[in-house]
């Protein structure tokens, strides 16, 4: 499995250092010819970065395929005029690129976050958190990288540099967190004080908190930004909350299997899927904004409770640990 795993991310990054330089050439093109970029050579970087997402997709890079969707839309905007060309479109362009070639790797231990170019694997910078770096997250707009960690706080790094450009303070250590795509907000999970916390990037603090209505040991969490939902999954009693991200109040609560660790929301087939160290990913099927059942309990291994669901493959892989006489292995399942 491991070795399989190292030659699909050799493969990957010999493939897709080969569309990034290509992409660059192009975006230079692009860029000498002005005004009169010739739409010929749009289609070609559309197509190229339309092959990056795929290919990043097929194999799980869930972050380079959310960022080369995010750049697809702008190119098809362009595409179908419905963005003109100026300085700052060209700007954007060169720095979306140049995040899809950086990799960050928060280290529990130390709280040391490392960004590394991704095609050749050179340390760029070292970020000190000082104690328990955690859960990463990727902000497209803004080129920012955000890192949950120690005793209370979410980091910020300028993902061209891995420079750190500041922190926001937080009551305790922060679990799992989500941003907006459209919004301006993270939402993040603060179990040891009992509430979501909700920080406006823009102001780089802390804005709001929401209570679970007596469910605590909140740590997996996941956003239906359409729909104005979000998710948190409890483990005191376990359950998953489903709050309305408008007023933070709570919509319903639905009973799900114990020791929820990590929670995904499928827009495509309105679902949300729980992982559970219990052994179990619970599939919980959403009929409304606010009316949800568990359809399906899929059985797993007892402390299986770590996975990454892929929507470009309707796929959902999941991590079990070594325990007694099961091995360690990663279990893929098919979304139907």
């Amino acid at each position: 499995m491991a070795k399989e795993e190292d030659r699909a991310r050799e493969e990957f990054t010999s493939e897709a250092e080969e569309l990034l330089d290509t992409l660059s050439r192009d975006l230079s093109d692009f860029e000498s010819q002005g005004q009169n970029v010739r739409p010929e050579l749009v289609n070609k970087i559309f197509r190229e970065v339309h092959s990056l997402k795929g290919l990043a997709g097929m194999l799980g890079f869930t972050e380079i395929s959310e960022l080369s969707h995010n750049l697809e839309d702008m190119l098809d905007k362009l595409r179908m005029g419905r963005i003109a060309i100026s300085k700052d479109l060209v700007d954007l362009l060169y720095d979306s690129v140049d995040s899809l070639n950086r990799l960050v790797i928060a280290n529990d231990r130390g709280g040391v976050c490392n960004t590394y170019d991704a095609n050749t694997w050179q340390l760029i910078s070292k970020t000190d958190f000082q104690d328990d770096a955690d859960n990463v997250r990727y902000d497209l707009a803004a080129k920012r990288v955000y890192v949950g960690f120690g005793s209370g706080g979410i980091g910020t790094i300028n993902a061209a540099d891995g420079k750190q450009l500041g922190s926001i303070k937080l009551s305790a250590h922060p679990e799992a967190f989500v941003l907006e795509t459209r919004g301006k907000r993270i939402f993040v999970n603060v179990p040891d004080s009992r509430h979501v916390a909700v920080i406006d990037r823009d102001k780089g603090e802390m804005v709001a908190t929401w209570q679970t209505d007596s469910a605590f040991g909140n740590f997996p969490i996941a956003l239906d930004e359409a729909n104005h939902r979000l998710f948190v999954g409890c483990r005191s009693p376990a359950t998953l909350v489903v709050l309305n991200t408008d007023s933070g109040d709570v919509v319903t609560k639905i009973d799900i299997s114990t020791d929820s660790d990590d929670l995904f929301y499928d827009s495509k087939h309105h679902r949300v899927y729980a992982i559970c160290g219990a052994g179990k990913i619970d599939t919980i099927e959403q009929t409304d904004p606010n009316t949800y059942k568990v359809v399906a309990k899929i059985g797993t291994a007892a402390g299986a409770r770590t996975g990454l669901f892929v929507p470009e493959r309707d796929s959902l892989f999941v991590a079990v640990p070594h325990h007694g006489s099961q091995e360690a292995e990663i279990r893929a399942y098919q979304v139907e």
